[in-house]
């Protein structure tokens, strides 16, 4: 379902994401993990297609997100780090406009409002300007819209975030409940939620794939966060020693 392809990302001489490669089946959760500045946010975007890469490529059900960007994004449902909710909107006139512009029929807008809202939890807040929402129902409104066009994949980017222990189990049980259907990328730092949700693994780490792998094979034994500063140690003790040895030559 999704293809990441020699994935680079260049800043003039910074590279935020250098040759990242990674699959995620049909049906999957997929937690993309990595410390603050990794590049899972980067990878993010680029994926969803906000973002062009430098270079590489990424398939989303068989479209390429790049060649046949607008096919591709029909297919994918994005919630950034902060849902791009508008303030002084209703939370029924913000689906309303989310649907519009992700190309939902007038006649069909209505039908697929109304499911997101039952889906996400949202029937007692519908009339409620976004911008008197709590954290957690903005949350939701973000999932919401991620979800008004009935996407193949669902990418979302540390959705639990600031949210109290009460509003994490629901987002937790809301993402369990999406999958099955649609494939999700989970991209997040907290490892108890790729522990209880996700179904594989990718780690990055300095912009680079440090594993990929099934979490119930990569956990064998051990625990993810033993695997996790495995191979964040790992690259961190390659980066100094490839600094090392240009410094000698």
């Amino acid at each position: 379902m999704i293809e990441v392809r020699q994935l680079t990302k260049r800043y003039g001489d910074l590279v935020a994401v250098r040759d990242v490669n990674f699959t995620a089946a049909k049906g999957q959760i997929l937690g993309f993990l990595g410390p603050n500045g990794a590049g899972k946010t980067t990878t993010m975007r680029i994926i969803t297609g906000y973002m062009p890469a430098t270079s590489g490529t990424v398939k989303v059900a068989g479209f390429d997100i790049f060649e046949q960007s607008h096919e591709a994004r029909k297919r994918i449902g994005y919630l950034p780090e902060n849902p791009p909710l508008y303030g002084d909107m209703t939370v029924w006139s913000y689906l309303d406009f989310a649907g519009s512009i992700k190309g939902v029929s007038k006649a069909d807008r209505r039908e697929a409002i109304d499911r997101v809202i039952e889906r996400c939890g949202l029937e007692d807040v519908t009339r409620r300007l976004c911008g008197h929402l709590s954290k957690g129902f903005r949350q939701r409104v973000g999932l919401a819209q991620a979800l008004i066009n009935d996407p193949a994949v669902l990418v979302l980017d540390e959705p639990t975030i600031g949210l109290d222990p009460r509003q994490i189990i629901g987002i937790r049980a809301l993402i369990r409940e999406l999958a099955g259907d649609r494939t999700v990328i989970l991209s997040t730092h907290i490892l108890p939620e790729v522990q209880q949700i996700c179904e594989k693994v990718v780690i990055i780490n300095q912009g680079q794939i440090a594993v990929e792998g099934l979490l119930s094979e990569l956990t064998q034994g051990r625990s993810l966060e033993e695997v996790f500063l495995r191979y964040i140690a790992a690259d961190v003790a390659t980066a100094e020693a490839d600094e090392i040895r240009a410094q000698v030559h």
